[in-house]
C-alpha cells in the first residue's frame, strides 16, 4: 500500500467513525426517556415495544420508586415523561413548573400478596405464621404500593403483629427480588408484576381487597426540559391512552 492510499484509507476510516458517532449521538438525542415507577416496569416495556414497532420512535426506560424519580426530576434529570404509581408526585412536579400540562391518570393498580415458596399457601392468615419470618414491602415513604401495603395491614389490625417481620425494598423491583430469591417468604407487590410474562409461572398470589387501602390511582406528566421532544412525549402519552395502549395495561391487571 502506497503512502497516498494509506492516507486515503485512514481518512475514510475516520469519516466512517465520525459518521457512526454522530449518528449514535443523534439517535440518543431523539430517544424518548421515560421515568417509570417500578410497578409499571413490565407493562411499560410492552407499551414501549408496541409504540416503537408502530412509529419507529426509540424509547428508553428508567425504573425506580416514584419518590426517587421525583427527586431526580427535581434535580434536573433529562427525562421526557414521568409515569408514577400515584397522583401526588406528578401533581407536585406540575405545581412547581416541571410539567408542561396537568397530570393525567392513566391507570389504577392492584395490590397483591405473593410468594414463590413451593410449600407456602398464600393467605393473610399466613402473615402471622411462624413459618413466615420476613414479609417484603416497598418503602412507604417513596413507593405508593408500600403505602398501600401498610394501610392494608393496619386495616386488618395486623401491622403491630407483623411489623418486626417487615423488610423494606427501595421499590417494587427490590421487593420482587426479595420474594423471588425467597429472602422474604412472602411480600406485597403489584398485580402487573405477577401477570407479566417473566413472573406469571412463579409462585402463588392473592389480590388484596381494594377497600383495605387508598385507591392506587396512577398518573403521568409530560416533563418540561430543553431536549426538544415535547411533541414526541405527548404522542407517546396519547398512545398509552389509546385503545391499544389501554388494552396492554388491562393485560397487566390495571383498571
Amino acid at each position: 500500500m502506497t503512502p497516498k492510499s494509506a492516507a486515503k484509507t485512514k481518512l475514510w476510516l475516520f469519516a466512517l467513525l465520525f459518521f457512526s458517532f454522530t449518528s449514535c449521538t443523534k439517535d440518543k438525542q431523539n430517544t424518548l426517556t421515560i421515568a417509570t415507577a417500578a410497578n409499571m416496569q413490565f407493562a411499560m416495556k410492552a407499551l414501549a415495544e408496541a409504540y416503537t414497532a408502530e412509529t419507529g420512535q426509540q424509547v428508553e426506560l428508567v425504573v425506580s420508586s416514584s419518590g426517587k424519580l421525583t427527586a431526580q426530576i427535581r434535580e434536573g434529570a433529562p427525562y421526557d415523561l414521568f409515569f408514577s404509581a400515584d397522583t401526588k408526585y406528578p401533581q407536585a412536579i406540575y405545581e412547581t413548573g416541571g410539567g408542561t400540562s396537568s397530570p393525567v391518570t392513566y391507570a389504577s393498580g392492584q395490590l397483591v400478596l405473593w410468594s414463590t415458596g413451593k410449600n407456602l399457601q398464600v393467605s393473610i392468615d399466613q402473615l402471622t405464621n411462624d413459618e413466615v419470618k420476613h414479609i417484603a414491602i416497598a418503602n412507604p415513604r417513596t413507593a405508593p404500593y408500600g403505602t398501600a401495603a401498610v394501610e392494608a395491614l393496619k386495616q386488618l389490625e395486623l401491622f403491630d403483629a407483623v411489623k418486626d417481620k417487615l423488610v423494606y425494598g427501595e421499590s417494587i423491583s427490590q421487593v420482587n427480588q426479595f420474594i423471588i430469591s425467597q429472602a422474604a417468604e412472602i411480600g406485597f407487590t403489584a398485580k402487573s408484576v405477577v401477570l407479566s410474562p417473566n413472573m406469571s409461572d412463579q409462585g402463588n398470589w392473592i389480590a388484596i381487597t381494594d377497600s383495605l387501602h387508598t385507591p392506587i390511582n396512577q398518573a403521568m406528566v409530560v416533563l418540561r426540559n430543553d431536549r426538544g421532544l415535547e411533541k414526541e412525549a405527548e404522542a407517546f402519552a396519547a398512545f398509552v391512552g389509546s385503545e391499544k395502549g389501554l388494552s396492554i395495561l388491562r393485560g397487566f391487571g390495571y383498571k
